[in-house]
Order: structure tokens, then C-alpha cells, then sequence
């Protein structure tokens, strides 16, 4: 077996291979390592470690200039402790992104005859294949699947034959299909069928569901042998509601959604003979020309494709509680977005039952996001004063005399004699030895009302140290719908940064806000600035988010000293921002929406591309 082959092949097994200075770290589960296997580790493994320096290298090469390796942000950001299994180094990259993706194409439907679609079609398989993309053939990509259907106290049974996409496809790319009266009916029957027997089965993986509701349908996600990890892509006629910019985004959220859930996908293409747009869960009414398609796959879809949207799991805290009564910050959060509502950044949120109508489309719904019963567009979080315990800052010769830690590369993070992590950081020209300070921050729950929060039960506690923490709101279960917010890396990412790199700005807790939508360059005064803008667009939720959050932070290290205000932008999502304090960032914010310089929507994105160059 070739060295890439063995390294693919360990890496598929979850198998963690690392370089640690110049040696080459194994991190395995039980009984993967075969002696076969561990023997060829030994045999090839100058060609490994080569294999890995190259891959650090692509990792990194973003267009970003930053002293620490991704590794390091990833793990923390991640609050990934040495002994974590599944830390995976954060790829920024779209062109190394592209090379470890499968795409296949479920053929087109019988009869289908829309010539933009499928010349658009076509040209998408010809670019992804052309950045390295594995295009599987649909024979190749799935294998055939017999499964019985049956439906209990009724006696029904139905024997069911088709192929379905193998685990380990990222994504199927399928056409929006119609469906005739008789195919209605026949939809009818299933989702019945569905709604008995789930009455008696209440623990269904998403597969299982699919399979049961949907047998008379014919859309990609009916095909798919892992639906958490392979993603349904749909082409179709571009929605001009969608991407039209007098229409308000508030009116497009439910269109949107009812979009994604009609195509059983999670992005959606459209396209005309002029536009491409691009939608899935941010719904961001990202628009392209058909001539800037190029930018369109590498910097829009192909890190969708690569990071899909997944809220962060509970099993990833170590959970307890905090009284947000005695909080002065959770106060203080309920206030920001009781101030923040005359400025319409922060829509309702929309409860899944209202806009999933099926029973079965809930449920698909339920288990992908892991228990949330609604979406929301936007957070609001309040970090609190950064935690140290001892010097915040040593010298370079106290920095000789600590210790490594396992995980980390001993040249950028080490630890004292009583466990406080320093870090090495590069200010201008000059290297600083700063202790990585404990950070908390408190935060709107996930669907809560952003501007009506109810301290008692909406506002929750995130900690991150070496590893994540989370606190409940005392009185509050985990069983209860109180979920943190899909962008809790992209929270934490922002508060570490700033005390790292930016200290006056947070050095008294500081307020940051997320909206999706931009704010136009003038907006910006003379010791306000604008980061990410050519970013590529990686969805919320994902941790390679808050690695582009912290080096947005970290190039403003060589600013002035009296920055009273960041906006971070996330491409295809919204706007992050940042001040010194709540009322300078209700003032600011009131200020841009009066004055039409801050909108919900992609208005104003195209002209920070331009502006900020």
C-alpha cells in the first residue's frame, strides 16, 4: 500500500495522525491497529511525515498570514484536550478542501428538459472535477439496497429495491423533480403509513425515516446510506423572490425554508441564464454571475460541501448550572437585546412545526439538529472579563523554563509548574509570551427571541478552558429545549482572540452580536474595522468558522491601541461585531439601520469586496 493510501485509509478508521515538533503522533481506537498495519507505519513513515507537512502546508495556505499553526487555534477553540480522539486539524483552505471531497450526480429524471439546469448542470461537474473534486459515477457512488417495509397492528408489508449513495460521499447533487396527482397520492400513503408506525417506534435514525416516509418519492435524500454526513445538493429554476433585494429578508426566511424542505436538501442552487445563487440554512441570498462561476464553487460551495452545518452536541460540554439572577453580564445581555430590537438585525425565530408540515419531515429535522425545535437568524453574547490566575505575561526566559503539553507544538503553547497555559504570540515584529486566559462568555440560547430574552430561562453560560463547559440556567435540564447556539466557536474564537490580541477591547467583558447581514463601508469610522470579507464562505457551526474569526482578530494586533470596534464577515452567513461596550454598540448599530447603512441580506456584501481590497 502507497504512503497516501495507507494515511487515507488510517484517516477514513479515525485513526489520528500528527506531527509533534519531529515526531509523528498515533492516536487510534481499540484493535484498528492490525501488526500488518503497525508495521507499515514503521516501514513508511518518513514518507507519512512528509505526507503530513505537506497537508500542514495546504492547510495554512489561505492567502492568511498568522504565526500559529491551525492546529493550535483548532484545539483552542475547540477546547480539545490532549487526549481527545477526534480533534481534527481545521482545513481553511478551498483548493485542499476540493481534494478530499466525493461528489456524486444522481441522473436526471426521465423526460427532464430544462436546458439552463442542465447545462448549469454540466459546467458544475467540469469545475469541481477541474479542483480536484472526486466525481463518482452513480454506479460507482451507490449500491443496491432490498428493505422491507412494514407497518404494524395493519399487517402491511412492502418489499423495496433501489440504490442507495454509499457512506463516505460528501454530497449528491440531484434536479428539483414534479411530481404528478398519482405521485401525490401515493406520498399521501407513505407519510401515513409513517405516522403509525412511529407511534409505536419512537427511536428512528435519520435513514430509517427516510426510508419509511418517503418510498413513493423520488428526491436524493430517499437514496443516501448516511444522511448526517452526505449532503443532497439540488439544482432548479432560481427563486427571484429569493434574490430579489426590495423584498425584506424577513418575508424571504420562510421561503427559504419551505425551499430547503420541499427539495429534502440541504443546499440549494439556483440558476438563470445570468445568475447562479446559492442557499441552504444560513439563507443568505448569495448571488453570482454565471461568469464568476469559478469563485462560486471554490469559495462557496466547495466549503459548504466540506463543512456542513451541525449544531455542537451536548456531549461536547461538561455541563452544570449558574443562577443567572447574580450575573451581572446575563443582566446585561437580556438588556442588549431588549435595546437591539428597534433595529430589526434580529427576525423571530420560526419553530420547526409551524414550517415542516409532515410529521416525518419534522422528525428528519429533530434528529439532524439535535433536539432544537426552531431556527433563529443572528445571536447576541456578552464575554465577561477575561480569567487569569498568576502572570498574564512572562518573559522569554521564563518561557524556556516551562513545560510541553501533549497535543500541542511546544513552540507556540506550554504550561507552568501549576497548569496555566502561555502562549507565544506575534505582535508587529515582536514575539510576547501571554498566559491563555480562562474565558467565559454568556449567550442567547439557540431560538430564543434575540430581543425579548427571559433571563430565568433563555440565557445560558459557555466557558471555555481546557475544555468546553456549559451552564444551565439553575432549575434547567438538558432534556429542556435550552440549546447553545450553532456559532458557540465562533463566539469563544472572537472572546480568545481579543484578549489575546487585542486586550483593551475586552479587558472589561465585552458585547459581540451576530446578524445576517452587512454593513455598508462608510458605516466604519476612522477606529472601527472590517475583517473576512474574502474569507471563504464555511457555514456556522463549524469550528473552521472560528478559526477565520480568530485570524480576522489576530491581524488587527499591530492596530492602534483605541480599537472601539470589529466587524468580521462571513461570507454567504452575516456579520459579526465587537465593541468595548453595550452602549457604544446599540449606539453604532442604531445608527447604521437608521441611516440605511446596515441591512438584513446580502445588499452591502458586494461593495465590501470592492471597497475593502
Amino acid at each position: 500500500m502507497k504512503p497516501s493510501e495507507l494515511l487515507d485509509n488510517l484517516t477514513q478508521q479515525g485513526v489520528q495522525l500528527q506531527l509533534n515538533n519531529d515526531k509523528l503522533s498515533i492516536r487510534s481506537g481499540k484493535g484498528v491497529l492490525s501488526s500488518e498495519i503497525r508495521a507499515a507505519l514503521v516501514a513508511q513513515k518518513a514518507e507519512i511525515m512528509a505526507l503530513l507537512r505537506q497537508q500542514e502546508v495546504a492547510t495554512s495556505s489561505c492567502g492568511l498570514e498568522h504565526e500559529l499553526s491551525l492546529s493550535t487555534i483548532g484545539r483552542l477553540i475547540s477546547g480539545s484536550v490532549q487526549n481527545a480522539t477526534d480533534f481534527k486539524p481545521p482545513v481553511v483552505d478551498p483548493k485542499f478542501m476540493a481534494t478530499r471531497l466525493a461528489i456524486t450526480f444522481k441522473p436526471l429524471p426521465k423526460g427532464y428538459n430544462n436546458l439552463q439546469v442542465i447545462q448549469f448542470r454540466e459546467e458544475l461537474e467540469s469545475k469541481l472535477v477541474e479542483y480536484g473534486v472526486k466525481v463518482l459515477p452513480w454506479q460507482q457512488a451507490t449500491r443496491l439496497l432490498r428493505y422491507e417495509l412494514s407497518i404494524p397492528v395493519v399487517g402491511w408489508k412492502k418489499y423495496i429495491s433501489s440504490r442507495v449513495v454509499k457512506i463516505g460521499v460528501d454530497a449528491v447533487i440531484d434536479v428539483e423533480r414534479q411530481y404528478s396527482h398519482l405521485g401525490k397520492i401515493g406520498i399521501f400513503i407513505a407519510e401515513k403509513g409513517y405516522e403509525i408506525y412511529s407511534r409505536f417506534v419512537k427511536r428512528l435514525s435519520v435513514s430509517r425515516i427516510v426510508k419509511l416516509s418517503s418510498w413513493a418519492e423520488e428526491h436524493a435524500a430517499k437514496y443516501i446510506e448516511d444522511p448526517t454526513n452526505t449532503q443532497v445538493i439540488v439544482i432548479t429554476h432560481i427563486d427571484e423572490e429569493l434574490i430579489n433585494p426590495d423584498i425584506p429578508y424577513t418575508s424571504k426566511i420562510k421561503t427559504g425554508l419551505n425551499t430547503l424542505v420541499r427539495t429534502f436538501s440541504e443546499i440549494v442552487l439556483g440558476v438563470s441564464e445570468q445568475k447562479i445563487s446559492i442557499l441552504n440554512m444560513n439563507l443568505s441570498d448569495s448571488i453570482y454571475s454565471r461568469e464568476n462561476i469559478d469563485k462560486f464553487v471554490l469559495n462557496s460551495l466547495i466549503p459548504k460541501v466540506f463543512v456542513p452545518i451541525l449544531p455542537l452536541p451536548l456531549s461536547q460540554f461538561e455541563i452544570g448550572e449558574y443562577t443567572p439572577e447574580s450575573s451581572l453580564y446575563a443582566t446585561q445581555l437580556v438588556k442588549l437585546g431588549n435595546q437591539l430590537a428597534s433595529t430589526g438585525l434580529f427576525p423571530p425565530g420560526a419553530q420547526l412545526s409551524q414550517i415542516l408540515k409532515r410529521k416525518s419531515h419534522r422528525d428528519i429535522v429533530n434528529v439532524i439538529v439535535n433536539g432544537r425545535t426552531g431556527v433563529s437568524y443572528g445571536f447576541v453574547a456578552y464575554v465577561e472579563a477575561p480569567y487569569y490566575v498568576g502572570d498574564r505575561e512572562i518573559s522569554a526566559d521564563q518561557w524556556t523554563k516551562l513545560y510541553a503539553i501533549e497535543g500541542f507544538n511546544s513552540d507556540e503553547v506550554r504550561q507552568n509548574e501549576i497548569g496555566r497555559r502561555y502562549i507565544r504570540v506575534k505582535i508587529g515584529t515582536e514575539y510576547l509570551y501571554k498566559q491563555i486566559p480562562d474565558v467565559w462568555l454568556v449567550s442567547s440560547r439557540s431560538g430564543a427571541n434575540k430581543t425579548d430574552l427571559k433571563l430565568e430561562t433563555d440565557v445560558i453560560r459557555v466557558g471555555l478552558k481546557e475544555k468546553l463547559y456549559l451552564q444551565l440556567p439553575q432549575g434547567i435540564t438538558s432534556e429542556t429545549d435550552i440549546k447553545p447556539s450553532y456559532d458557540i466557536y465562533v463566539m469563544l474564537a472572537i472572546a480568545l482572540a481579543t484578549a489575546l490580541y487585542v486586550p483593551n477591547l475586552i479587558a472589561l467583558g465585552a458585547p459581540i452580536v451576530h446578524f445576517h447581514g452587512y454593513p455598508a463601508q462608510k458605516w466604519l469610522l476612522s477606529n472601527e474595522y472590517c475583517v473576512g470579507v474574502n474569507n471563504p464562505s464555511v457555514p456556522c457551526g463549524t469550528y473552521e468558522s472560528g478559526v477565520f474569526n480568530f485570524l480576522g482578530i489576530s491581524s488587527l494586533a499591530t492596530q492602534r491601541e483605541d480599537i472601539a470596534l470589529v466587524s468580521l464577515i462571513e461570507p454567504d452567513h452575516g456579520t459579526n461585531v465587537i465593541a468595548a461596550n453595550m452602549d457604544y454598540l446599540v449606539a453604532r448599530l442604531q445608527a447604521g439601520c437608521s441611516k440605511k447603512q446596515i441591512e438584513l441580506g446580502g445588499k452591502y456584501f458586494t461593495s465590501l469586496q470592492t471597497n475593502l481590497k
